[in-house]
């Protein structure tokens, strides 16, 4: 089944924030001696609830786990679910098979660790996350056994070797260039994740974006010479029918990953019988939820859709 929703004029939903929300800290691994956080965010009644597991965004160069909203956070905890914001490690210090690995990693451990340590239901998990924490989330569909509940993807992709990642991209190329010697001297040295990484990381993604080598950057492939080396990291080329539910959000008017993205996902899973739902924001922006916009009609409606998504799989 799918479903095809283009919000034009949407009043927005409100949801009571519950009483209160408790936030502890956890380990979920350490590799190479880096310590790796997760942020869980519950109502701390004791009751077994199903989980999110939240990955942030960033072009998998930059953010962190304490990128998630709070408003965001107090509506899906008000719904009804635990809230699990994770870190990763970051290219280009790590490559993507190790961020996937991290990501792996913590849905292992939520589900052999979450039901002791904050009362999650192993067996009720969904995956959410924005921008390249979409990216992740639409992976996970194809890497993680037992497959999520269900995924929601905020301007996610599914394939990394395109031209609007493998060459220079016309947006970026209007700002003033980086240059070589500024955007290496951003990254390097201990592998980090975003929880501890210096502000202008950013810097890195521009030069990637200005020169077209983010797939050799974050993923140590040359999209040119090695095309089907990607194919196992491209979600839109790996889904089955058993891949799981799945929601896209994004804006038509994205200047960082093209709208046409979701288009294209939106396609593939209907092709392949997966049950969907993709959601267009009319003149969206990348981030279209950051912030202040979650007070917009339509922006809010499009949430409250996803929450509703969530809690029908869950």
């Amino acid at each position: 089944m799918t479903t095809r929703l283009l919000l034009l004029l949407c009043a927005g939903t409100s949801f009571a924030a519950p009483p209160e929300i408790s936030k502890q800290t956890y380990v979920y691994k350490v590799v190479d001696g880096t310590e790796i956080h997760a942020d869980v965010y519950r109502i701390p009644d004791g009751r077994s609830r199903p989980a999110i597991l939240w990955i942030h965004g960033g072009a998998l160069i930059m953010g962190q786990r304490g990128n998630l909203n709070p408003l965001q956070m107090e509506k899906y905890v008000g719904a009804g679910f635990t809230v699990v914001s994770i870190d990763y490690r970051l290219a280009p210090e790590v490559k993507l098979p190790a961020i996937l690995e991290d990501v792996r990693d913590a849905y292992a451990w939520l589900r052999a660790k979450g039901p002791g340590l904050f009362a999650i239901d192993p067996n009720r998990i969904a995956v959410v996350g924005g921008s390249a924490g979409g990216y992740l989330t639409l992976m996970c569909g194809v890497m993680l056994r037992p497959r999520p509940k269900a995924l929601v993807a905020f301007y996610g992709y599914g394939d990394i070797d395109g031209p609007w990642y493998g060459k220079p991209d016309p947006f970026y190329l209007r700002s003033p260039a980086v240059s070589r010697e500024e955007a290496y001297a951003a990254v390097g040295g201990k592998v980090l994740t975003g929880a501890g990484s210096p502000n202008n990381r950013g810097r890195f993604y521009l030069y990637c974006r200005q020169h077209g080598i983010w797939p050799q950057e974050v993923a140590g492939l040359d999209p040119v010479t090695q095309p089907r080396a990607f194919d196992r990291y491209c979600p839109i080329r790996n889904i089955t029918r058993d891949y799981p539910p799945t929601m896209l959000l994004h804006g038509d008017a994205d200047t960082d990953v093209p709208y046409q993205q979701s288009v294209a996902m939106d396609a593939e899973l209907a092709r392949r019988g997966v049950e969907h739902q993709f959601i267009t924001i009319p003149g969206g922006p990348h981030g279209f939820d950051g912030g202040k916009r979650m007070s917009d009609p339509v922006v809010a409606q499009a949430f409250a859709r996803a929450l509703e998504f969530l809690q029908r799989h869950m």
